[in-house]
């Protein structure tokens, strides 16, 4: 009788499984061609929003790949991910770096690309639990192995969080600058970039010190990288 049970639940969660890798690939096929009008962290935060009973308004504007700003395009690279063209989905060299740095005393400090972050923003939720993690992995390798690497970056600049409510270059463009994402200069862009670790806490309009050192230092890695023939690599 036991070993009958252990049969069927083994049965439910072969398919349970099989199931799940099936709609997560169907899904990452979908967003590949699709623009993408909403991610799970934007519907966290209206969930958020209702618990505590204080709504929020969320602004998200979807645009295609070429009518966002190359300067956005390489700041943010610049800023998050300067490998990105050549890794997998995990930079391996800054996971490493953060693992020493960390072992040695410093503070743990993230070491996700691009690619993570998309596969995050877009299926899952925040948080930093080990299923998350490891359903982020899977999720970094579909779109890493399916969509072009032009495709994770037009996503995540379309669905990334730039303030309390804000999603996407074209909301945070107008929000903040009250233009397009096409027309955002580099100084905008850099400052953009330069909020990420903490999009709504900080601000791009009205930059702290720290924000306008750290946009500073991202228009020097600009132009390190070669500007914007280095988007040419993607």
């Amino acid at each position: 009788m036991r070993r009958v049970w252990l049969k069927r639940a083994l049965g439910i969660v072969w398919r349970a499984l099989l199931g799940f890798v099936v709609l997560s690939i169907a899904l990452v096929l979908v967003f590949r061609l699709v623009p993408v009008f909403g991610s799970m962290v934007m519907l966290e935060r209206k969930v958020e929003s209702w618990m505590a009973r204080e709504p929020i308004r969320i602004e998200h504007q979807w645009r295609a790949w070429d009518r966002l700003s190359d300067h956005a395009k390489l700041a943010v690279i610049a800023a998050e991910d300067q490998r990105f063209p050549e890794h997998r989905g995990f930079d391996i060299q800054e996971m490493r770096r953060a693992w020493e740095a960390s072992r040695d005393g410093g503070r743990l400090r993230g070491a996700s690309t691009i690619s993570q972050q998309t596969a995050k923003n877009l299926f899952l939720w925040t948080g930093r639990s080990w299923m998350r993690k490891g359903l982020e992995a899977w999720f970094t390798l579909l779109i890493e192995f399916l969509w072009p690497k032009e495709r994770i970056l037009e996503v995540y600049l379309n669905i990334v969080e730039w303030d309390q409510g804000v999603f996407g270059l074209e909301a945070a463009a107008r929000h903040y600058f009250g233009v397009s994402a096409a027309d955002l200069t580099s100084h905008q862009a850099s400052r953009l970039a330069a909020i990420l670790p903490n999009p709504r806490d900080w601000s791009a309009s009205r930059p702290s010190t720290h924000v306008e050192s750290r946009s500073a230092w991202i228009r020097r890695q600009m132009n390190n990288l070669g500007g914007a023939a280095y988007l040419e690599r993607l």
